[in-house]
């Protein structure tokens, strides 16, 4: 936009942009805004006009996006935090975090893990501030951080590029998990016979080979994968009665067997580690909701026995 643009547009538009773009649909956009859901249609009305796109089309489950309004997602949550840093500089404090989030990305194994001492800590340092936690995993963190789909990401490595900011917190082991009722009375150990011949639960994004098929490849053994899932979370239910096990990251492990009665076991072949890393763009920690979530996070993350001891 040029000047005249800028000065004959009513700029709160961009606030009802990423009301929608975010919530999905203009009944919950209202919500968020505080408004009625005819000036939220009225307002999307006048940003089509103005950007000459449609941006959003209906569907069943609410208002998807166009090309070109995930081309303006990123201009405009940046144009949008630069007013909230504006203003915190000049009013620090003054109205808390009430009716803030910030999205931290994360895949569901991290939030199966970490997901409640986050909550717990935030409500402790910053009451008020809401977080949202979206799915990714070290493929796609980056790419989600640049395009300001999410604020924070934990992530298992992929964290690289010039305008980002990481730090790592852990080395990740692996675990084994299974139904305890397919083990031996005061059973504490699987070896690794045993390891190979049960079937196994695979968590992959795609394919049935992962991490443990490379590692027993090595030592010149394989298993059999009898199903795959995108969800740790599944395993919850997958592995109940039966005698498959899945290997998983130790946090995951330790999570789902104190949720769901499975039985966390060490794993019988030795994994390799992988590091446990908090990633953000450079300019983010300006706004002090992010600062906020950054600091409960790293202090939850601090300490924490990602081995599978």
């Amino acid at each position: 936009m040029n000047q005249i643009d800028i000065e004959s547009t009513d700029l709160n538009l961009l606030k009802v942009f990423e009301a929608i773009y975010d919530e999905g649909g203009a009944g919950r956009a209202a919500l968020r805004l505080g408004v009625t859901q005819s000036a939220v249609s009225a307002a999307l009305g006048r940003l089509r006009n103005l950007y000459g796109d449609p941006l959003f089309t209906r569907t069943g489950r609410g208002l998807t996006p166009s090309l070109r309004a995930r081309e303006l997602r990123p201009i405009i949550g940046e144009a949008l935090d630069k007013c909230r840093q504006s203003l915190q500089l000049v009013r620090p404090g003054a109205a808390g975090f009430a009716g803030r989030s910030v999205t931290l990305g994360l895949s569901d194994d991290f939030e199966i893990a970490l997901g409640r001492a986050v909550i717990h800590a935030l409500a402790d340092s910053a009451p008020g501030l809401r977080i949202i936690f979206r799915q990714t995993h070290s493929r796609l963190a980056a790419d989600m951080l640049m395009a300001r789909e999410v604020d924070l990401v934990i992530a298992s490595g992929g964290l690289i590029a010039p305008a980002l900011q990481r730090v790592t917190v852990g080395q990740g082991g692996y675990a084994c998990l299974l139904d305890p009722a397919s083990l031996k009375p005061g059973q504490a150990h699987l070896s690794v016979q045993e390891f190979t011949q049960r079937q196994h639960m695979l968590v992959s994004s795609g394919g049935f080979i992962g991490v443990v098929d490379e590692v027993l490849h090595g030592l010149g053994l394989t298993r059999r994968v009898q199903a795959a899932t995108t969800h740790f979370s599944a395993l919850a239910f997958l592995l109940q009665g039966g005698d498959a096990l899945a290997t998983l990251p130790a946090h995951a492990a330790r999570g789902l067997a104190a949720a769901s009665g499975l039985r966390m076991l060490p794993c019988p072949v030795a994994m390799p580690g992988y590091a446990i890393e908090v990633g953000w763009r450079a300019d983010a920690l300006r706004d002090e909701a992010v600062a906020a979530v950054r600091r409960s996070v790293l202090g939850v993350l601090q300490g924490y026995d990602w081995t599978g001891g």
